[in-house]
């Protein structure tokens, strides 16, 4: 396991926590010293626990990797936790960390914060990389009535009373629903690791408001939204099986950015970053190698 340097930083009156993993090379190597610092944004209801197997596929990258305001360790904003607020959190984190070379990448709904934050203020990365990206509303096509069934779920979790509430939230067999729902794998050791990390980080939030608020975030946005605006360097890194995001829905937007590279990796579904971590980590390096520091 790679070591990190873990930070508390105060952002607009709240403490968040950031883990900062030095590249494994030579402190004075011309590879460190041209290779990006690497800023992961992890996706919903999960916390930097979840991107750290693409971490260890990465040695060569200095990898900074925050929880999410409101999820692991991050304290609740008084704000609302919208793709905006999560997208200025990435901002900061982003420059306070990284002062030379950078890029960004997001998986899932990070893809959405990354997107943002990155169409926000253009200069602030070189390349952008989006691992199972967010590339058509929850709202439409096939997947439309598993989200309004999940929305209600979260709706009624927010309105029930405080213990009964978490309990809902934090309801063992519905976490391990939602694990088999998204993994696609059929080694049975890697399921039972993948159903243990979502057992283990998929309830790590602050409060109720937070689920609700970054779910309907979550939801009501896409990648889409901004990709004209993204003219930097893009990697999409999609799956054939991701029931979030179609092939065809991903090569759209492939087609919406201006510069946009599209990987598909079979046999995995919204899980790269778990099922495919050393697969997607190759292309995520071809790729940095290639874009200009």
């Amino acid at each position: 396991m790679r070591d990190a340097r873990v930070s508390t930083i105060t952002w607009e009156g709240t403490l968040q926590r950031v883990w900062d993993f030095p590249a494994v090379l030579p402190a004075r190597s011309p590879e460190a010293a041209a290779r990006p610092t690497l800023v992961m944004v992890h996706g919903f209801r999960g916390d930097h626990h979840g991107l750290l197997r693409l971490a260890e596929e990465l040695p060569a990258y200095r990898v900074v990797l925050p929880d999410l305001p409101g999820f692991g360790q991050g304290q609740e904003l008084e704000g609302r936790h919208d793709v905006a607020s999560y997208a200025r959190f990435i901002r900061e984190v982003t420059l306070r960390f990284a002062p030379g070379p950078r890029a960004l990448l997001g998986h899932s709904f990070g893809s959405i914060i990354a997107s943002e934050a990155v169409a926000v203020t253009p200069d602030l990365a070189t390349a952008l990389v989006l691992v199972n990206p967010i590339s058509a509303p929850a709202l439409e096509g096939p997947s439309r009535a598993a989200s309004r069934i999940a929305e209600g779920y979260y709706v009624a979790a927010d309105r029930l009373p405080e213990r009964a509430g978490r309990a809902l939230l934090s309801n063992a067999l519905i976490v391990r629903m939602m694990s088999i729902f998204m993994a696609k794998t059929r080694d049975r050791t890697l399921r039972r690791w993948i159903h243990g990390q979502h057992a283990s980080y998929f309830s790590a939030f602050a409060s109720r408001r937070v689920v609700l608020e970054a779910f309907r975030a979550s939801i009501s946005g896409t990648v889409r939204d901004r990709a004209s605006d993204l003219t930097l360097p893009v990697l999409l890194v999609a799956a054939a099986q991701d029931d979030i995001g179609s092939v065809a829905s991903q090569e759209d937007l492939a087609a919406r950015m201006p510069a946009a590279t599209l990987a598909v990796i079979p046999e995995v579904g919204h899980l790269v970053h778990y099922e495919k971590a050393r697969e997607a980590a190759a292309l995520i390096d071809t790729f940095l190698e290639a874009v200009p520091a």
